[in-house]
């Protein structure tokens, strides 16, 4: 796997979420680099892998072998040839995955403003990183839904502004005041088949499936915030 960016890194290569669909403008496969790699990353992200293991996409711009396994993932789930390669076929069913407003096609914005009234403002950065790290959460959880059987999924908590965070007991240095979590319900299914499922969608933070939710972040992908060590509390299950 290879490292991740440092936030500022991966912000520059990837920072302006796209407005309308995606202007892929050549095909993508191993051995390119470029920022439309970048965006191919985090639309991938969520296919890291195929059984529980902990390992992520890198949004570094390098399209290697963990780039391509993700793809081959990402095109078997679609019904599309498995060869890693991004052509116009793909990109089509990447772009199918994005709303016009930048959002994804089974989230909304709103779904992850903090439950205080501060939309995506008052956390531990800007509003501009946090819709940045929200959309790339969208894209892993599109991923969630998909392997869940398209099953929908129900965001219990998503960014939470630093005092609304101390409000309701977070930890202060949690995930949530960087747009980077996400405490979900998987419709018809167990909290403990919803931490499985994430086992294979790039995610470095898994609470314990006791709860009646399950938290999924990406930490580890954020070294800057603080928590660059892997974190499922119930292991690998």
């Amino acid at each position: 796997m290879a490292a991740a960016f440092g936030l500022a890194a991966a912000t520059d290569l990837g920072s302006a979420g796209p407005a309308s669909a995606y202007g892929w403008s050549r095909t993508l496969q191993q051995g390119n680099s470029g920022s439309d790699v970048v965006e191919l990353q985090i639309r991938v992200g969520g296919w890291a892998a195929s059984t529980a293991q902990q390992t992520y996409v890198a949004w570094d711009g390098s399209f290697g072998p963990a780039t391509t396994a993700a793809v081959q993932r990402f095109q078997s789930a679609y019904g599309l040839t498995a060869d890693g390669v991004v052509g116009p076929q793909t990109q089509s069913v990447l772009n199918s995955l994005e709303s016009s407003d930048g959002s994804t096609a089974h989230f909304d914005w709103s779904e992850f403003y903090s439950a205080d009234g501060s939309g995506f403002s008052g956390g531990k950065v800007g509003s501009t990183e946090v819709k940045e790290n929200v959309r790339r959460l969208m894209y892993k959880l599109e991923a969630v839904r998909k392997k869940a059987g398209n099953s929908s999924i129900t965001i219990n908590s998503g960014f939470r502004s630093v005092s609304h965070n101390a409000a309701v007991g977070g930890a202060s240095n949690s995930m949530h005041v960087y747009g980077v979590a996400a405490d979900i319900v998987v419709s018809g299914h167990t909290t403990l088949q919803t931490y499985r499922i994430a086992e294979t969608c790039g995610f470095s933070g898994l609470e314990a499936y006791t709860h009646s939710w399950q938290h999924t972040d990406s930490r580890v992908q954020y070294p800057s915030y603080g928590s660059g060590s892997w974190w499922w509390e119930s292991g690998v299950v």
